[in-house]
């Protein structure tokens, strides 16, 4: 039976019916993994961000939003991604977001699990991969801030 309600029990199944708890050592194991993967999901996130960033000015103007009013600004750009070619670096960059995107949502059906454990492994994990990976990243030595988008699965 799944629980709706947020427990503290070490009896746990975690997304599959094999990862299944009943040992304090299991559950243990089980959070540390949590934790890993949380660790991982940051990492990832934080080699797209920095090995994939804009180059050149104008490639960099492209992740800034426009300058035009709201009213103004055209909804399809002339200069948008339609023209431009297919590179290695693009399927490498898509295939990256992919990979992180579902991790992410791995670790939400995770907290899904209603567990206070396996919730509190995956926060500490995020915000300990957000501390080692990510936070030099907001401004570098050149005050060039990264933008970070702000959808919840990027």
């Amino acid at each position: 039976m799944m629980h709706m309600t947020m427990y503290w029990g070490t009896d746990l199944t975690l997304l599959f019916d094999w990862w299944t708890t009943d040992s304090w050592l299991a559950y243990s194991l089980s959070l540390l993994a949590c934790f890993l993967f949380s660790l991982i999901y940051q990492f990832l996130e934080s080699l797209r961000l920095l090995r994939f960033k804009p180059t050149s000015a104008a490639a960099a103007a492209a992740y800034l939003p426009s300058q035009q009013p709201p009213s103004e600004a055209p909804l399809l750009s002339k200069s948008g991604g339609g023209g431009r070619k297919h590179s290695l670096r693009r399927l490498a960059h898509a295939a990256l977001f992919g990979v992180n995107a579902a991790i992410g949502y791995a670790l939400m059906l995770a907290v899904m699990s209603f567990n206070g454990g396996v919730f509190l492994s995956v926060v500490l994990g995020i915000s300990a991969g957000y501390y080692f990976f990510r936070c030099g990243d907001l401004v570098s030595e050149s005050n060039d801030a990264v933008v970070e988008n702000s959808c919840a699965c990027s």
